[in-house]
């Protein structure tokens, strides 16, 4: 039988539009995002289905949408399919949708422990101001060396040929050049409010570790594989010490992805806004099978 892994779209996927067609279509996903505009005390429904942009980019709010968004495709495919995962994983905010759909973390709990997230890396971003970059078509090895010559950082191991750098404004733009002359095919600078996955959020993950104690975590009844480690998190205190090391450590993506691979996993689905880890996977394993579910004419082209 297909051993499948469930996927989880990660913050700078968010656009205008986001799961209105699930609001509209399934009674599950409406349910959702209703308890999300109840937890967060504001409207998110109304800012993901018609925005406008500038509203739904801060962190704050992107990042409680997104995860909002992505369980609420989530439920709508359980609702309908049968399909039980070997593994969750998301990328970067993805882990928390991941911890959610393996019953780490209650919606509501987690959608709490998001928002704090959010203001958290605002605050810090605000704070410690950077950016981030992505370096496309250039040895690791060197984008490593160059970062060490500005003071970037590695944030996130994308797949092959895509590495994001990370940090101050100034040593981002410092690689982001070097990078180019270098050879790099092509350096995209995100659409993110600050330099996460950085040393510059070092004080975030001390503040976000006093919000985890207090969040209600539970052994995940599937196995979660988490960005700081590449592997599976088996238990509660594992998670909380990863996601205080997560927030400013380098997202492993593609070698989660190739751990998945090596357990068999043949087949992901992909929740939350956009294709983005449909994208990744195509550099890591051309021949895996990834499905989105992105909007609801996704999920009714699935065969149930």
């Amino acid at each position: 039988m297909e051993k499948v892994a469930f996927l989880f779209a990660g913050q700078g996927s968010q656009y205008v539009g986001m799961g209105k067609d699930f609001f509209d279509s399934f009674p599950e996903s409406k349910i959702i995002f209703n308890q999300a505009c109840d937890v967060l005390g504001f409207n998110i429904s109304q800012i993901c289905f018609n925005g406008p942009p500038e509203q739904l980019k801060p962190t704050n709010i992107s990042q409680p949408a997104i995860v909002t968004m992505a369980i609420a495709a989530l439920e709508a495919f359980r609702r309908r399919h049968g399909v039980t995962p070997e593994y969750c994983a998301g990328l970067s905010l993805g882990e928390y949708s991941a911890l959610i759909a393996a019953g780490a973390i209650k919606f509501r709990d987690g959608l709490v422990l998001i928002k704090k997230r959010g203001e958290i890396m605002e605050q810090e971003a605000q704070r410690l101001p950077g950016r981030m970059a992505a370096i496309l078509e250039l040895d690791l090895a060197k984008v490593s060396e160059i970062c060490s010559q500005t003071g970037a950082e590695i944030a996130n191991l994308n797949c092959p040929g895509q590495v994001v750098v990370t940090g101050k404004a100034l040593a981002v733009n410092d690689a982001a050049n070097l990078c180019t002359r270098a050879g790099a095919k092509r350096v995209v600078h995100l659409e993110v409010s600050g330099g996460f996955h950085s040393s510059l959020m070092l004080h975030a993950s001390e503040r976000l570790k006093k919000v985890l104690d207090e969040t209600p975590i539970r052994d995940p009844g599937i196995p979660v594989i988490g960005n700081f480690t590449a592997r599976p998190q088996q238990t509660a205190d594992e998670i909380r010490a990863n996601l205080v090391k997560q927030i400013h450590s380098p997202v492993r993506w593609e070698e989660s992805m190739r751990y998945m691979l090596a357990q068999g996993v043949t087949a992901f689905f992909e929740f939350g806004p956009g294709k983005v880890l449909k994208g990744l996977m195509r550099k890591i394993d051309p021949n895996a099978k990834v499905i989105t579910v992105d909007k609801a004419e996704d999920l009714n082209s699935l065969r149930a």
